[in-house]
C-alpha cells in the first residue's frame, strides 16, 4: 500500500474516485428521496433550497438523489463492459501473440474488421439493431473496445513470447497452454490492468454519450448521460441541472486516470525504488552534504573526498556509496575493483554527476575535476565537463552508439558538441577519419559511412573509445570496457587504452572485475565492497600483500591453470581453512 500511495496524485485519484464510488454503493441505505418522484411545484429549484441540497430538475426531482443513483448505474454498466471487453480482448491478444501463424492471422484480421468502423458509429449501429436500453448499450461499448485490448495484449505477448525463458520452457517440453498461462500471462497482466483502468474512464464517457442520445438509460431511469440530456434544455437559465452530472463525470474520469498511474507503478517492479518523474540533467546534491571548501590534492586532476550516494527516499533509501575518497593525477591510472553491486560504476558516474536522479542523489562529499567543483557546478558547466574534460567508455558499446546513424556522423556530432562547430566539410571529416584511424579501425574513410550493426563487438568498442576521446579529455573513465569481449579483442583494446594514455598523458579510471587486467593497466587500485573502500594503494602492493580479508578472497577467486578442482575459490562465508563460517 505504501508503494501504491507513494505518488501524491494517486492519493488524490483514490480520494476523488473512491468518494464517489462509496456514495454510489451506499445509495440504498442513504436517506435520499425517491430519484424518480416528480413534483412540478418544486421544479428547477436552485442548489441549497430547503430539502433539496443540489436543487431539482425540470420535473421537480431531487438532483442529489438522481446523481447518486445515476452514478451507481453508470459505474455498474461501465465496469461490466470493461470486464467483458478485457476478458475477450485479452484472450484474443494472448492467443494471437503466443501461437502466431494462422491463429494470429485469423484472429487479428477479425479485429481489423471491427477497427475498420469508427468505434462510436459502430456502437450506435449495434444499439440501433438491438434497440435502446442499458443492457444493449453495455454490449455495444464492450464490443467496440475489444480491439483495444486485443492489440495491446498481442503486442506485449509477442515480445514476451520471444524472451529466452519462454524459449527455454518450449525446449524443456512444457505444455503450450501451461507456458501461455503460467509464463506469458503473468508478464502481460500489468498491461491488462493498466488498460482496464484507462478504459473504464472511456466506458463511463461512452455510456453517458449513448444515454445522452437517448439510446442508453430510458425514462424514468437515471444515469449521468440522461441527466446531462435533461439539463441541456435549460442550460442557459438553470445551468446547475446539467453542470452537476458533468462535473461528476469529470471527477470520475480524472480519478480513474490518476489511479491508473498508481497501478502502473505498483505492478511494475522496476519502479519500486524509483521516483515518478524522469531523471534530471544532473545528479541531485543535498545542500547539507556539499563540502564546498574541501581542499584538493596538489596536481590532482580528479579529487574525490568522502563521497556518499543514496538511492530512494526515507527509510527505504539504499546507501550505494559510503565515504569513498581517492585522487588521480595526469598520466595515472586508478583501478576500481569489487564484486557486482559494490558501487564501482556509481562512483565513476558521479564524477560528471551522471547518476540518474531521481532516484539517486549525492548526500555527502566533494568532487573536483580539473579544479572545478562538480557538485556545485551549473548545468552549463557540467555540459562543458562531460565529453570535454571527462570521457566515458561503457561496458556495452551499443548503448553509446545510435543504431540508425552512421558512426561518422555520431563522431562528428561529438566533436561539434564541444567547440568543434567551426569545423566544416572536409576538415570535420578528416578529424573523424583520424579518430577512427587512431583506434585501429580498418579503412576509416569507408567506416564513416557504416552503421554500428556492421561492425564487430570489438570494433564498436574501439569506436566508443574514439567518441570518448573526440575532444581530448583530461580524464577517461573506462567502465568494464573489455568484459563482453573475447580474450584476443580484449588484449587489443587494453593495449589501445594504454597507448592512448601514454601518448596523451591523460588520467584514467579503469573499472573491472578482473584483477589480472587491473594489474596490467593500473598504477594504483581501490577495492570496494558494499559501497565502501576496504583497501587502497599501489596495485602491486595491494595484490601481492593484501591486508583486508575481502581483498584476499578476491585474489583467491582468480582461476589458476593447473590448480586442479580443489582450488580455493574464496567464496564469501567460508573461511580459508574450510572449517566454518568466517562471517
Amino acid at each position: 500500500m505504501r508503494k501504491f500511495l507513494r505518488n501524491p496524485l494517486t492519493v488524490v485519484g483514490c480520494l476523488l474516485f473512491g468518494g464517489i464510488v462509496l456514495l454510489a454503493l451506499l445509495a440504498p441505505v442513504l436517506p435520499l428521496a425517491d430519484p424518480n418522484e416528480t413534483n412540478l411545484r418544486d421544479r428547477l429549484l436552485p442548489p441549497g433550497s430547503d430539502g433539496f441540497l443540489l436543487g431539482t430538475d425540470t420535473l421537480g426531482r431531487d438532483i442529489l438523489s438522481r446523481l447518486v443513483w445515476g452514478t451507481r448505474i453508470s459505474l455498474a454498466v461501465a465496469a461490466a463492459a470493461t470486464l467483458i471487453a478485457a476478458f475477450i480482448g485479452s484472450f484474443i491478444g494472448l492467443c494471437a501473440g503466443f501461437f502466431r501463424g494462422w491463429v494470429d492471422t485469423l484472429l487479428m484480421r477479425g479485429i481489423d474488421m471491427v477497427l475498420a468502423f469508427p468505434y462510436l458509429i459502430l456502437a450506435l449501429a449495434i444499439v440501433a439493431v438491438l434497440g435502446p436500453g442499458l443492457l444493449n448499450a453495455l454490449i455495444a461499448i464492450a464490443v467496440v473496445n475489444i480491439p483495444f485490448f486485443a492489440r495491446s495484449v498481442r503486442g506485449t505477448a509477442l515480445s514476451v513470447s520471444a524472451m529466452p525463458f519462454v524459449e527455454a520452457a518450449r525446449i524443456g517440453g512444457q505444455p503450450r497452454l501451461r507456458i501461455l498461462f503460467a509464463g506469458v500471462f503473468p508478464n502481460v497482466l500489468p498491461v491488462i490492468v493498466i488498460a482496464m483502468s484507462t478504459t473504464l474512464g472511456w466506458m463511463i464517457l461512452e455510456t453517458a454519450g449513448l444515454s445522452f442520445l437517448g439510446l442508453g438509460a430510458q425514462p424514468p431511469q437515471a444515469d449521468l448521460g440522461s441527466m446531462l440530456a435533461d439539463g441541456r434544455k435549460v442550460m442557459l437559465v438553470h445551468p446547475h441541472v446539467g453542470l452537476l452530472p458533468g462535473v461528476c463525470i469529470l471527477i470520475l474520469v480524472i480519478g480513474i486516470n490518476l489511479i491508473g498511474d498508481g497501478l502502473r507503478d505498483w505492478l511494475d517492479p522496476r519502479l519500486e525504488g524509483g521516483a515518478h518523474s524522469a531523471p534530471g540533467a544532473a545528479t541531485n546534491v543535498e545542500p547539507s552534504g556539499r563540502e564546498e571548501s574541501a581542499d584538493t590534492e596538489e596536481g590532482a586532476l580528479v579529487d574525490v573526498r568522502g563521497l556518499e550516494i543514496a538511492f530512494g527516499e526515507g527509510a527505504e533509501a539504499l546507501r550505494a556509496v559510503r565515504g569513498v575518497s581517492f585522487s588521480l593525477k595526469a598520466g595515472e591510472c586508478l583501478g576500481i575493483v569489487g564484486e557486482s553491486g559494490s558501487g564501482k560504476s556509481v562512483t565513476a558516474m558521479a564524477l560528471a554527476r551522471l547518476v540518474a536522479s531521481p532516484p539517486g542523489r549525492v548526500t555527502a562529499g566533494a568532487i573536483h575535476v580539473g579544479g572545478i567543483d562538480v557538485l556545485s557546478a551549473s548545468e552549463a558547466e557540467l555540459r562543458g565537463i562531460r565529453g570535454a574534460r571527462v570521457g566515458y567508455v561503457f561496458q556495452n558499446p551499443f548503448d553509446s552508439l545510435h543504431p540508425l546513424i552512421p558512426v561518422g556522423k555520431q563522431l562528428a556530432e561529438a566533436v561539434r558538441a564541444h567547440g568543434g562547430a567551426a569545423l566544416k566539410g572536409s576538415e570535420l571529416r578528416g578529424r573523424v577519419i583520424g579518430l577512427l584511424g587512431q583506434v585501429g579501425i580498418p579503412d576509416p574513410a569507408k567506416a564513416c559511412r557504416a552503421y554500428p550493426h556492421q561492425f564487430s563487438g570489438g570494433q564498436c568498442q574501439r569506436i566508443a573509445i574514439a567518441m570518448a576521446l573526440a575532444n581530448e579529455p583530461a580524464v577517461l573513465v573506462a567502465d568494464e570496457p573489455t568484459t563482453a569481449l573475447d580474450v584476443t579483442v580484449q588484449k587489443h583494446v587494453l593495449e589501445l587504452l594504454a597507448e592512448i594514455r601514454r601518448e596523451r598523458g591523460l588520467a584514467m579510471v579503469f573499472i573491472s572485475h578482473d584483477l589480472g587486467v587491473v594489474r596490467a593497466v593500473a598504477d594504483k587500485v581501490i577495492v570496494m565492497r558494499a559501497g565502501e573502500v576496504v583497501e587502497s594503494g599501489a596495485v602491486e602492493a595491494v595484490l601481492r600483500h593484501p591486508r583486508h580479508e575481502y581483498t584476499r578472497r578476491l585474489i583467491a577467486s582468480i582461476p589458476r591453470l593447473g590448480a586442479g578442482p580443489d582450488q580455493d575459490l574464496g567464496i564469501v562465508g567460508k573461511d580459508p581453512g574450510g572449517k566454518g563460517d568466517a562471517q
